[in-house]
């Protein structure tokens, strides 16, 4: 089975980049980091980014997919469970649905961000961005890092 993990990053004006690791049976890695075309928001560069590695595994020969994502609404729309308010995102999901049905078995898991970091960082380095720094979700925990990451810059 080959392992996906996709990402995708947004910047402000619109310019959306796309990363993702896809990870072979017998553990050869091949990736994927570039600025993507079109302009949108963060969940157009997430659906881009799966596209993309959908695109790829399929060129790579890949018939069994376990995808990572860490957008919840990427995945939602993809696997059909809602549907989108937003009609220029649409043609995306449909995208991705279609290339996901070509595949004998596809599996796509929502992962937290700090499980998705190999993809992240692609995607924001496509953008020349540093990584993010991890942050938990604890409260107290992420006060902590947050006050470490204040004084080290």
């Amino acid at each position: 089975m080959w392992r996906i993990f996709c990402d995708g990053t947004a910047l402000p004006k619109g310019t959306i980049a796309i990363g993702a690791l896809l990870i072979a049976p017998n553990g050869d890695r091949h990736t994927l980091s570039r600025r993507a075309e079109e302009k949108g928001c963060s969940n157009a560069a997430e659906a881009l980014a799966l596209i993309a590695a959908l695109e790829r595994a399929r060129e790579l020969g890949a018939r069994d997919l376990a995808i990572s994502c860490d957008n919840s609404i990427v995945i939602a729309e993809t696997v059909g469970t809602t549907r989108t308010q937003v009609p220029r995102l649409a043609p995306l999901y449909a995208r991705a649905r279609a290339l996901l049905s070509t595949f004998d078995h596809a599996a796509l898991h929502w992962v937290p961000r700090h499980q998705n970091g190999d993809a992240d960082v692609l995607a924001r380095s496509a953008l020349g961005l540093a990584p993010k720094p991890y942050v938990p979700n604890n409260r107290r925990l992420r006060a902590r890092v947050v006050a470490k990451l204040s004084r080290e810059r």
